[in-house]
């Protein structure tokens, strides 16, 4: 599985728009096998920039695995 890199969302964005356009072009135009095709593509793209938000949420902080930390007590 290949991963976006966050300073990439804004390309990932752009291509979401660009295949939103390219959909709603097939669709006037009549290319069923197009559309089809492109909200394959779509349906992805917008997978993988919700893939990328959820995981960029999670690196903001430590996670809490819930076991003890040790010190060092003297």
């Amino acid at each position: 599985m290949l991963r976006v890199s966050p300073r990439q969302r804004q390309r990932l964005a752009e291509i979401i728009g660009n295949l939103t356009e390219r959909v709603a072009e097939a669709r006037a135009n009549g290319w069923l096998g197009e559309v089809q095709g492109l909200q394959v593509s779509l349906a992805k793209a917008k997978e993988k920039l919700a893939s990328l938000d959820r995981s960029s949420s999670r690196q903001a902080g430590p996670t809490d695995l819930g076991m003890p930390i040790i010190t060092n007590q003297h």
